[in-house]
């Protein structure tokens, strides 16, 4: 089957997590929300724990274990298996603060864990695979995000704005970001409450009246608030919603998330890559478990300007998000209402159509009709056409040349 066709139906996992929305990645998908299960996030790869399947050949990573040739010979002896995970994302509710460890960490950390027999499925568990995980994300509409540490005139700005948090300023001194963030990390569960029930109490009222535009921290401050604090107990993530970069895009922006930079998705949709990892270490905004000193093992304790990508063309339908990622490369494909398209393929790619319907071929007359939410996995040496009767947005996974 591997030798005769080239290019394969593939249907991902749907992740239900807590904070999906409900009607979005259903429509995308053409399926009915199960049981009034959020619908968070859709995969496309082959990690372990949810991998995609191929229509008629089982699950990708069993497809690409049993004859590793059709990932290409760079990427076969480079990764020997899949080096990304592809996905859609519904934020409805803000994601935890979080970070990513470098792979060398992840490996020394995933080994630690487990000569420590701690589980994989464990709630307390920090490392659940080997692997780093850098990410890029593509807004699919407006876009809200936190991301990295501002710089040091912002820091301060801000600390001295928000009358409730300038006692901060003490810690930062001038740029001591390590000094800071440990100390809103460390502080007593009891202090946290003390420090952020005056600001709570200002906020609120203004974030249920209406009264904050998005823009301005305070706004999301108070959603976080809602959403995550327990019965006597405010969560410190509250502080980090200050401390990071407060970012928004549009439509067909992208941003790259590498190791160390501490970041949370906020509000809205969008296509993401990652390295074929599923490790996080959260820093608040999440019942889930936080492990303070694992984290600040890994933070970047300096400021981060961001950078909004906007995609390079390499064709005049396809455009590239260059990242430092050696693992990933995401495309996006535009095709007009019966335009035609074609490419090589040098590794396996997945296709993931966002919009509008496609008729995807292989040389030699195979084809597949491809409709929105749809997918396709494609191996090495396939020589695609893409037509379009309708126009489509198209997403393309894909594996960079050796650099």
């Amino acid at each position: 089957m591997k030798e005769q066709n080239k290019i394969f139906a593939l249907e991902g996992k749907v992740q239900h997590y807590q904070w999906g929305g409900f009607t979005f990645l259903p429509a995308l998908l053409s399926r009915s929300a199960e049981a009034g299960q959020p619908f968070a996030e859709y995969w496309l790869g082959a990690h372990i724990q949810a991998p995609a399947a191929i229509k008629g050949n089982g699950d990708l990573d069993e497809f690409i274990n049993e004859d590793r040739s059709v990932l290409g010979q760079s990427v076969k002896h480079r990764f020997g298996r899949l080096p990304y995970l592809l996905k859609v994302l519904d934020v409805k509710d803000m994601l935890s603060i979080q970070v990513h460890p470098t792979r060398a960490s992840a490996k020394a950390g995933f080994e630690a864990e487990n000569a420590a027999g701690v589980p994989l499925t464990a709630g307390h568990r920090n490392y659940k695979d080997d692997n780093h995980k850098p990410e890029l994300a593509t807004a699919l509409g407006p876009f809200w995000l936190l991301h990295g540490f501002r710089a040091p005139d912002s820091m301060r700005r801000i600390l001295n704005d928000v009358p409730e948090l300038r006692f901060l300023l003490a810690f930062f001194n001038g740029g001591d970001y390590k000094t800071l963030y440990r100390y809103v990390m460390e502080m007593e569960p009891e202090q946290v409450n003390s420090r952020l029930q005056p600001l709570l109490e200002r906020i609120l009222p203004l974030y249920e009246s209406g009264k904050l535009e998005k823009s301005n921290p305070d706004f999301w401050a108070a959603r976080a608030a809602i959403t995550f604090n327990q019965p006597g107990q405010i969560d410190r993530g509250i502080f980090s919603v200050y401390l990071l970069n407060l970012v928004f895009m549009n439509a067909g922006d992208a941003i790259f998330q590498d190791a160390g930079i501490l970041h949370a998705y906020l509000e809205g949709q969008n296509v993401e890559i990652m390295a074929n990892s599923d490790n996080v270490l959260r820093g608040g905004l999440t019942p889930k478990h936080i492990d303070v000193p694992e984290l600040m093992k890994h933070v970047r304790f300096e400021p981060v300007t961001p950078v909004i990508l906007k995609g390079e063309p390499i064709s005049a339908h396809e455009k590239a998000f260059i990242t430092p990622a050696d693992d990933f490369e995401l495309h996006e494909i535009r095709l007009a209402e019966k335009d035609a398209y074609s490419f090589k393929v040098q590794t396996v790619d997945i296709l993931l159509v966002m919009e509008g319907a496609v008729k995807a071929s292989e040389a030699g007359g195979h084809s597949l009709h491809v409709d929105k939410g749809g997918s396709l996995m494609l191996t090495a040496g396939a020589v695609l056409s893409l037509e379009s009767t309708t126009g489509a947005l198209i997403y393309r996974a894909t594996v960079p040349a050796a650099r």
